[in-house]
């Protein structure tokens, strides 16, 4: 065996035997007699992509509430290792405050995590999501696209481990949403972890290295993301038909 085939072989093994970053088990969420989680479990590797879809009503959200901390489970367990200090979070409300600049913001978060510098940092992270120029005008005064990019790189500003986004492309114009692809392709990249949820698996497929349809709180299917997105597609029409 030559040495780079050996030290593919070692990475690899590696990767199988570490914990995952995310293991959710038989995750259930009531609300009075509605069950909107059902038994639900999900294994997310470092490196991994995992692309929700379903229809209004699903589940999504709450499964990304149940994932951050944010709501507790009527039923089962969500582990993160290393703790929920290494989860970034994009949700459907931006936390961000109207009447601070943008760099405001990211700052009075990067202090909140602990990041060294945290008005550098919060700089570093708005040029990364194109939005340099417009790092002192108050949110407030910012486009919706603008708003969602800045929440994007509020969500990256303390290098999580993994990258909790709902509807992540939510009023982005195609450079922005080509950019913020690229953006998430390279932390991908550096072993982040990504559960990203979508109303169009189109946006985020080739990002993606595992694809789930959710209906009506369970899994209709899921797993390695396919190589076709119709053919993906294709079964999403049928089970929701069904």
């Amino acid at each position: 065996m030559t040495g780079a085939r050996s030290d593919i072989l070692l990475a690899v093994q590696a990767a199988l035997q570490s914990p995952p970053l995310l293991e959710a088990r038989n995750l259930e969420r009531r609300f009075g007699a509605a069950r909107a989680l059902r038994g639900l479990s999900l294994s997310v590797q470092a490196g991994e992509c995992h692309l929700i879809v379903g229809p209004n009503g699903a589940g999504k959200t709450t499964l990304l509430r149940l994932l951050a901390g944010l709501a507790r489970p009527t039923a089962g367990t969500v582990v993160i290792e290393g703790g929920r200090r290494r989860i970034g979070l994009l949700s459907h409300q931006s936390q961000l405050y109207n009447e601070l600049t943008a760099v405001e913001n990211l700052a009075f978060a990067a202090r909140l995590h602990g990041v060294a510098d945290p008005a550098r940092a919060a700089r570093t992270c708005l040029t990364a999501v194109g939005l340099a120029e417009r790092a002192d005008d108050p949110v407030g005064k910012l486009s919706r696209g603008m708003v969602q990019r800045v929440a994007i790189a509020k969500a990256l500003l303390h290098a999580p481990r993994l990258l909790l986004l709902d509807e992540p492309f939510t009023g982005l114009d195609l450079q922005a949403t080509e950019q913020t692809l690229a953006l998430l392709g390279a932390e991908r990249a550096a072993g982040r972890a990504l559960v990203l949820v979508t109303h169009d698996a189109q946006e985020a497929w080739d990002l993606a290295t595992h694809a789930h349809l959710l209906v009506r709180g369970v899994w209709a299917f899921g797993g390695p993301r396919e190589a076709s997105l119709e053919h993906f597609l294709r079964r999403c029409r049928e089970a929701l038909r069904g």
